[in-house]
């Protein structure tokens, strides 16, 4: 990193404002925490939610981004098992107390206090970030830092969904959705053994879900999702990666006998399901977030060991702006990273 005592940020002013491209002061990092140089950070549409002030806890001027990956350049006090140089990544969990009920038994992601880089404190579209080392996830080497930073919220949310379901070797897995997780759902399906059904609407999606891995593909515009995974079946797991609630109540009728609908895409409208519909079958319903930082660290493991990889577009951070919108409109391939050329 330079050593000037200034680098570039991303900034937006005010909820739903524009980014712009400014200077800001180089901190150092305080107890408990390190400074990270960043070299990849990708955009994820929960920074939309998070620029629109949507988040609870976002304080205006906010500098975004929470799928970070670089290398350590500074550690402050109080900081062991982390050394300058090292590669690392930060996603969605940047952070928690420690102390709550919740962080004791290993499970800070639902933390009261949760940190999230872009709202807690200064994000990753920036040239550096100094984040709480608890926070950190270790990127292996076979992993480049654009690869690494979609893992980091993206990657951990679909894998430790599917690694934490019922779901086994065998069983039948679907994944609702094609687009930024569901790409990586897809490919973390049929890695761990799944048999995959890839469901999308739109026949022009089959040799995409086949690439990804996918053992067979449900035009869901074309046909009843729900008779058509009865028709082999049932699922064990539909993992809903999309952001239409409709679409996720359609999946129930497609579970198998005590099959799960794990939700991980965010929708503002309810669902419109009986209790009719989850006693047949004792079906579940569940949401799912994220994971902590070993989480992330199991899953770029598992996507090194694997093959598994985010399709992503590289722009450079003065482009954030640009790179946004094109995700914001449905025109990113899967998922746009900002790099800083460090």
């Amino acid at each position: 990193m330079s050593s000037s005592a200034t680098h570039r940020a991303v900034q937006v002013a005010e909820p739903g404002g524009d980014m712009s491209l400014i200077r800001v002061d180089t901190q150092e990092p305080g107890p408990g925490q390190v400074r990270v140089t960043v070299e990849a950070c990708g955009v994820c549409h929960s920074d939309q939610l998070i620029i629109a002030g949507h988040v609870p806890g976002t304080t205006f001027p906010i500098t975004p981004g929470h799928e970070i990956a670089g290398r350590i350049d500074a550690i402050g006090d109080g900081v062991a098992g982390w050394s300058v140089g090292d590669r690392v990544a930060v996603g969605w969990y940047g952070g928690s107390c420690g102390h709550c009920d919740a962080c004791r038994e290993g499970d800070g992601i639902l933390c009261p206090e949760l940190q999230v880089p872009g709202v807690a404190y200064a994000g990753g579209f920036a040239d550096s970030v100094v984040v709480p080392a608890v926070a950190l996830a270790a990127v292996p080497d076979e992993l480049t830092a654009v690869e690494a930073a979609p893992l980091a919220c993206a990657g951990v949310t679909v894998y430790n969904a599917l690694r934490r379901s019922s779901a086994r070797s065998g069983d039948t897995v679907a994944i609702l959705g094609l687009g930024g997780l569901g790409h990586l759902g897809v490919q973390f399906a049929s890695k761990m053994g799944f048999d995959t059904v890839a469901l999308a609407r739109g026949s022009e999606k089959a040799p995409l879900a086949g690439e990804l891995g996918a053992a067979r593909y449900i035009d869901t515009g074309a046909a009843n999702m729900a008779d058509a995974l009865q028709a082999q079946g049932g699922a064990k797991v539909v993992l809903a990666t999309v952001t239409n609630a409709a679409a996720m109540s359609q999946a129930v009728n497609g579970l198998g006998r005590r099959g799960e609908l794990i939700i991980v895409g965010v929708a503002m409208e309810p669902l419109d399901i009986t209790p009719l519909q989850l006693v047949n079958a004792a079906r579940r319903v569940h949401g799912h977030a994220s994971g902590i930082a070993v989480d992330t660290q199991d899953t770029m493991r598992f996507a090194a060991q694997s093959g598994v990889r985010a399709w992503t577009e590289e722009v450079p951070l003065e482009e954030a702006g640009t790179a946004f919108q094109k995700m914001v409109s449905g025109r990113a391939r899967f998922r746009m990273v900002l790099t800083t050329g460090n």
